[in-house]
């Protein structure tokens, strides 16, 4: 009591109070990396769902999704698999720039497919090495219907200064994202608001199929809550304790001392 006492006295009382709002600090730091935890468990849950799922097929469901915005697709449908039939379109192919596969620089080629009903989602059919590219190397001989097993990707958000640094002008145009908003403009056809990747067939031939990424993991977050939780505590705690010796200091300096031997 008598440290509590002193905690609030008039010397100490506004030192307590910036000890007291540092710990809600570090607590609420702590409380957020929680809050970061239970996030990455919603999206780790619904990653699971979609990968459990069985697989939607697009020409079919093409009314589902078609008034979707691309930035208004459900996060949960990324990576759900789709099965789809349509045409190439090679003429609109494009080609994603600065792409690594096992350490290797190489692009992406993007070709729309062209539905029964006349619009087309845009097929990412994988990597091929810069090499290969520069070679003239498109893969475009592929004629008539082709069956396609895939999965759902997102529309990736245009970061450049312009929209023209990204929106294909021409065939084989070299682009950065696949922002599906953007790509809409120069194509003759409504696209899907996302865009899908040829699932790995176990074919070593390009263009390489590019594999889902899966993490599962919960991160660091349960850590790195623990962690401001025990700052908050340890500093409340040596405060206490550099009160509680101070206290002490001042009694043992006041205290009567004997008198000096004769």
């Amino acid at each position: 009591m008598r440290v509590v006492r002193a905690l609030f006295s008039r010397r100490w009382w506004w030192v307590t109070l910036v000890v007291l709002a540092l710990m809600g600090v570090l607590a609420r730091l702590g409380v957020w990396q929680l809050d970061r935890l239970a996030q990455r468990r919603a999206a780790n849950a619904q990653l699971t769902a979609a990968l459990a799922a069985p697989p939607i097929p697009l020409n079919e469901a093409w009314a589902d999704y078609a008034t979707l915005a691309p930035a208004d697709v459900p996060e949960d449908l990324a990576n759900r698999d789709v099965t789809l039939m349509g045409v190439y379109d090679f003429d609109h192919q494009l080609v994603v720039k600065l792409q690594t596969l096992d350490g290797q620089p190489g692009v992406h080629l993007v070709t729309p497919l062209v539905l029964d009903n006349g619009a087309a989602v845009l097929i990412d059919r994988g990597w091929i090495p810069d090499a290969e590219y520069a070679a003239g190397q498109r893969f475009d001989s592929a004629a008539g219907p082709q069956a396609v097993a895939g999965y759902v990707a997102l529309t990736e958000t245009i970061r450049r200064r312009t929209a023209e640094a990204v929106v294909p002008t021409s065939p084989n145009d070299e682009v950065f994202r696949v922002d599906i908003a953007a790509l809409q403009e120069e194509m003759p056809y409504a696209l899907a608001p996302f865009y899908v990747k040829v699932a790995p067939t176990g074919d070593s031939a390009l263009p390489a199929e590019i594999a889902k990424e899966i993490d599962l993991s919960e991160g660091p977050h349960l850590g790195y809550a623990i962690q401001w939780f025990i700052f908050s505590l340890g500093l409340g705690a040596g405060y206490v304790l550099f009160v509680n010796r101070s206290l002490r200091q001042e009694e043992a300096a006041a205290a009567p001392r004997p008198p000096a031997a004769a």
